[in-house]
């Protein structure tokens, strides 16, 4: 039996790029195929899918993104959206660090920890709230988190899909 016959070409992709060059790697046929958020893909790409989903959602109710202040964006100030930030922050130097050690796991694991954070930012924090400044910053960061994840899935060439 071939494998792409199995499992999806995201996954396989995911978890080729998941390992460190010089490792063995340990292939969970059972976890690849998986749609939960133990399935390392699955999850980046859910986390990206829910975006669009609130995105969509204030799009029905006629709340729109629009460029924010800076004193609206220091709005964000809780644990979990900080900790998205900083994550946010350190995308460039991933790269730069994944490139110089031909080390395309260093991405993968950026993209899961991505996907965590914005994750615990979703389930601690409602995106559409009545304190429009805050909801507008809420929606910035959560296109920058959209984003950074389309662009990572991207470039190591696995689907971004908009709904799950």
């Amino acid at each position: 039996m071939d494998l792409l016959e199995e499992i999806p070409i995201d996954a396989v992709r995911f978890w080729f790029n998941l390992r460190e060059p010089a490792s063995q790697m340990e292939f969970d046929l059972d976890l690849a195929v998986e749609q939960s958020a133990k399935n390392p893909v699955y999850y980046c790409q859910y986390a990206h899918a829910r975006i669009c989903s609130i995105l969509k959602k204030l799009a029905e109710e006629g709340k729109n993104p629009r460029e924010c202040s800076r004193k609206e964006l220091e709005l964000l100030s809780s644990d979990e959206e900080k900790e998205l930030i900083t994550h946010l922050s350190a995308l460039t130097q991933e790269i730069v660090s994944a490139a110089s050690n031909y080390d395309p796991a260093r991405i993968t694991r950026y993209a899961i920890e991505l996907a965590t954070l914005f994750h615990k930012f979703y389930n601690s924090h409602r995106v559409n709230c009545d304190d429009e400044p805050l909801m507008q910053a809420r929606i910035t960061l959560c296109l920058c988190v959209k984003a950074v994840l389309f662009n990572v899935l991207t470039m190591l060439k696995i689907t971004v899909p908009d709904s799950m």
